[in-house]
Order: structure tokens, then C-alpha cells, then sequence
């Protein structure tokens, strides 16, 4: 199958990507629009003009990936396109535009979910295969899934409240970093003490895998408000070594935890926070008893390879079972569920 392309388009949030796929796993283009300059002014996305953005970049985005993979619309074997979760104006802009260039080209097309996108983002780089536990840490999931097989996924724990990745942005609003507040928490936390302060780590010692970073955001504001009210200036390296250090302590718990209860030795790890240096050193670490496979840091955010991938696999998986019809209407679901 090393002759069939595969089209992704990605617009589940606030960036526009379009990737070519040749066969499973080459990726023959890769494109990304960014909206972070965008939204920065507001301090986070705003819904509306993200969708708009989207389909100003759409486009473009996606005849620009076609020229440099050297193919035509209608060489392409699959388009697969972000149906959810998401906002639904972004996913609205991207599957619309989907299923016109299938129409126009006849070509099928898929919906991914978005989470199921990212579960394959280490696989573009990896042989990794199934049974593997992955770990999704972003700015708006934080969960621990099992991979029984392709297709067949069972949830193992997830957050109780805010995601790892907007724990982070809300963390750098309180010391008055920029927009988005991750990387800027994960360039601090380098010159930082990350004992400097002794801030929880949610749900250490649990038997349940779970997550919680409420009460570490907390911690982290009544500490800033210590710090003013006795005139003394932030030090943000120390805050942000030591909030950087409690999150990734709390994530590595949890997979140790779930390592144990399955006996799956193999974990993927992807989302925005996949890429925060702490946190991959921390899962690669030689003294621990899994084998962590990450994606590229360009990948861990939102993209569209990962969505070609997935949707690929999924084409297979159904046509080899007569099932899927290739034109099968679906609409955008800003909630889907992955099951």
C-alpha cells in the first residue's frame, strides 16, 4: 500500500493543519497554521474567531500540502478529517471543507477522533504496536487509556477537573507569564529550583487512577500571595521549576499506577504537554519499568499527520471487514467519545 495517499486535515481548536500521508507512515508533507499570535492578546481561544481563522488558512493549507507531497486531489486514496471533540466551529471548518474536496475529487472520506489522532502520534515514528497503555496530556485532556487493539480502547482514569496543559496556562496567568503558559513555565523552570517550594502532588498516593490540579493551582496562588503581601518580588524560575515539578510527579504516578495494574510495560505519551522537557526526561528515565514512546516534540500538538494516520488505520480496519461505507455521512461532534 506504499502507493496509497492519504490526506489529513486538522482544525479541532485553534491550528490548521493539512499533512499527506504515503502508506502507513510516511509522511510525504506536513503543514501547520498557528493561531497563537492570534489569541494571545485575550490570553486564551476565543471560539468564533478561531473558526474563522480556520477557513481563511484552510485552503491554502491544504493545496500547499498536495504540491509538496507531488500528488493531485484526485490520487489521493482517503481524506481523513478531525470530527471531534473540539469546537465546534473549528470542527465545523474542517470537515465541511472535507467532504466538498471528497465530492469534488470522489474520494472517501473519514472522521477521526481527535483523540484517537493523538494516541497515533508516537506511532509515526515508532513500530509500536497493541497492547500499550497511552498517556494524552494536553490543555484540554488528561487521561490514561488502554490500547487493547486498534479500535477497541478502555478508559483507564482521567481528570477530575482541569486538564495538565490548562493547569499550566492558568499557572502562568497567576505569575503574569504570556499566553501559552507551558512552554513559558518549561523555559523558566531551566533556571529554576524545583525545591524551592513544596507544592502538592495531587492524588500521589491514591489506588485510583486519576488526576486533580485544582488544589495545585491553589497552592501555587496562595504562595504568589504570600510572596506579595511581604513585598517580596516573584521568583518565577523557583515557582515555575517547582509548580513544573509537582505536575509531572502527579503524571508519572499514575502511569507508574496503571503499569502495575495492567502489567503493560509499553506507553505512548502524547499532547501539548508531552512536549515540556521535565516531563519527558521524567518518562524516559532508564530506572523506570516501562518502555516510553514519544512523538517528536512538533508533533505532541495538535497536527495532521496524526489525524491521517488514524484515519488510515481505521479505513483498513473496516474495509477488510466490508464495513464502512466510504461516503457514510457523519456531522461534527464537539463531546464524541472514544470508544
Amino acid at each position: 500500500m506504499s502507493c496509497f495517499f492519504t490526506l489529513g486535515i486538522e482544525t479541532s481548536c485553534d491550528d490548521t493543519g493539512a499533512a499527506v500521508l504515503s502508506g502507513e507512515r510516511e509522511v510525504a508533507s506536513e503543514l501547520l497554521s498557528s493561531q497563537i499570535k492570534d489569541h494571545a492578546p485575550f490570553g486564551g481561544v476565543v471560539p468564533e474567531f478561531a473558526a474563522r481563522k480556520h477557513l481563511e488558512n484552510i485552503l491554502p493549507i491544504v493545496d500547499a500540502a498536495l504540491r509538496m507531497a507531488k500528488i493531485t486531489g484526485p490520487r489521493l486514496g482517503l481524506i481523513a478529517v478531525t470530527r471531534g471533540p473540539g469546537l465546534m466551529g473549528s470542527l465545523l471548518a474542517g470537515t465541511e471543507t472535507a467532504f466538498a474536496l471528497a465530492q469534488a475529487w470522489d474520494v472517501p472520506v473519514i472522521g477521526v477522533n481527535h483523540l484517537e489522532g493523538h494516541l497515533f502520534a508516537p506511532l509515526l515514528d515508532s513500530d509500536l504496536r497493541p497492547p500499550f497503555l497511552s498517556l494524552i496530556v494536553s490543555g484540554g485532556h488528561t487521561e490514561i487509556i488502554k490500547v487493547e487493539a486498534f479500535g477497541h480502547y478502555t478508559l483507564l482514569g482521567a481528570t477530575r477537573d482541569d486538564a495538565a496543559g490548562e493547569a499550566y496556562d492558568k499557572a502562568a496567568r497567576m505569575m503574569g507569564l504570556g499566553y501559552p503558559g507551558g512552554p513559558e513555565i518549561d523555559r523558566l523552570a531551566h533556571g529554576g529550583d524545583p525545591c524551592a517550594f513544596e507544592f502538592p502532588i495531587p492524588l500521589k498516593n491514591t489506588g485510583k487512577i486519576e488526576f486533580s490540579f485544582s488544589g495545585l493551582k491553589t497552592a501555587l496562588l496562595w504562595q504568589i500571595n504570600k510572596l506579595k503581601n511581604s513585598s517580596e518580588s516573584l521568583p518565577l524560575a523557583d515557582l515555575s521549576a517547582s509548580f513544573q515539578m509537582a505536575v509531572t510527579e502527579a503524571l508519572i504516578a499514575k502511569v507508574a499506577l496503571a503499569v502495575r495494574q495492567t502489567g503493560i510495560k509499553d506507553v505512548s505519551v502524547s499532547g501539548g504537554v508531552a512536549a515540556n522537557s521535565a516531563l519527558r526526561a521524567s518518562l524516559t528515565d532508564e530506572r523506570r519499568r516501562w518502555r516510553a514512546h514519544l512523538p517528536r516534540v512538533s508533533r505532541c500538538t495538535d497536527n495532521a499527520a496524526m489525524i491521517a494516520m488514524a484515519g488510515r488505520n481505521a479505513f483498513m480496519r473496516h474495509s477488510d471487514n466490508g464495513g464502512r461505507t466510504p461516503f457514510a455521512p457523519f456531522a461534527p461532534d464537539p463531546s464524541l467519545a472514544l470508544s
